[in-house]
């Protein structure tokens, strides 16, 4: 019997205002009318909660997409569980965000696409953006909502990571995600844009470092650096099948948000079946639990309770095998074709950007 799971990201909705070209959503977006309703996502919650989930993380594309924000919101707590938002910005207002500090909500965590307009409303595709960015960062403030700041990373953009500490900083931010892209869906087809270079890379390490020691006990620094650089993998979301699990806006379970990559894994939904049967018996999070999955050089690696394996749709996006060894770690039969492809992927960073095909926003000029 595994564990409960810790934390539950609810992708309440893939509508979005923003087209980023690294979007974590699945290629194919899941229309309005295919969303869970209210109460179908009300009776989730509590499931979760009586599962054992603690954190409740309120995504989509952009929650605020929804009407019922404040009733989802409202909803959560009641069920006992703590509500981070995960946000754009775009869609909410003053008024909506006190509306959801009496409904309940305990954290926010705000997106930056750029540190200033040019680049931000450049690679989220909607003019204007980063203005109203600054306009919700100031309500939160006023409010006093704990906030982190997620800074996404990539070749474009990756000479502003020094403002975006000092934002944080300025802005009162607890925490900063400085996110490197992961290559997944909308990334993967943007990789020869967005992919940074060997000498990025380091540079991003050495900054953080520098700035973990210099804002220790004043901000918090998560660092996901870039998978095509490392020795070895990240241990994807602790382990498959082990701290966490996703539920997309039409209700299917996933292990993780990119899941869906990996063709031969069954979904259940809960529009069909209990939370507590998915997360123990569910097909997909067993497929790689545990270890007992684990091929040659995973199976007999000293790592192998480090990493887990690393990353599945990783594994499957390079390898062709889910069950392979991730190509980012050297010991992975496929580390040499990671190899070659981090060498193509960079080799042309004016290559026009492919955005986020649905909804269609105002592209920015």
């Amino acid at each position: 019997m595994p564990a409960p799971p810790i934390a539950m990201l609810a992708e309440l909705t893939h509508r979005c205002p923003l087209s980023c070209p690294y979007c974590s959503n699945p290629m194919e977006l899941t229309r309005k009318e295919a969303e869970l309703d209210t109460e179908t996502w009300l009776a989730t919650f509590r499931q979760a909660a009586a599962l054992g989930v603690l954190q409740l993380h309120l995504s989509g594309g952009e929650p605020a997409s929804r009407p019922d924000l404040v009733a989802l919101v409202a909803g959560a707590r009641e069920a006992g569980l703590y509500t981070n938002l995960i946000t754009s910005g775009i869609g909410l207002t003053d008024r909506r965000l006190r509306e959801l500090d009496a409904a309940g909500l305990d954290h926010v965590q705000l997106s930056l696409q750029g540190t200033d307009a040019a680049m931000a409303d450049a690679i989220g595709g909607y003019r204007g953006g980063f203005d109203r960015k600054i306009k919700v960062l100031g309500w939160i403030a006023e409010i006093g909502f704990p906030l982190t700041l997620n800074f996404v990373m990539h070749r474009r953009n990756l000479r502003q990571l020094p403002r975006a500490l000092e934002m944080a900083i300025e802005y009162g931010a607890r925490r900063i995600e400085v996110a490197t892209v992961q290559f997944h869906g909308w990334a993967m087809a943007n990789r020869a844009s967005l992919m940074p270079t060997r000498e990025q890379a380091r540079e991003a390490g050495r900054i953080v470092a520098e700035a973990r020691a210099a804002l220790r006990g004043r901000l918090v620094i998560d660092y996901v650096p870039a998978d095509y650089h490392a020795r070895y993998p990240k241990p994807c979301m602790g382990g498959w099948g082990s701290t966490g699990l996703n539920v997309a806006p039409d209700g299917l379970v996933l292990p993780c948000h990119a899941a869906q990559t990996i063709p031969s894994l069954e979904f259940q939904s809960v529009r069909h079946a209990p939370l507590a049967e998915i997360w123990t018996e569910g097909p997909a999070f067993r497929a790689f639990r545990g270890t007992e999955w684990m091929k040659e050089p995973c199976s007999s690696c000293e790592r192998k309770l480090v990493d887990f394996g690393g990353c599945r749709c990783q594994a499957m996006a390079i390898a062709g095998d889910p069950a392979a060894a991730d190509p980012v770690c050297e010991k992975a039969p496929a580390h040499a074709r990671l190899r070659d492809l981090t060498e193509d992927f960079t080799s042309d960073p004016d290559a026009p950007l492919v955005y986020r095909a649905f909804p269609a926003p105002a592209r920015a000029g």
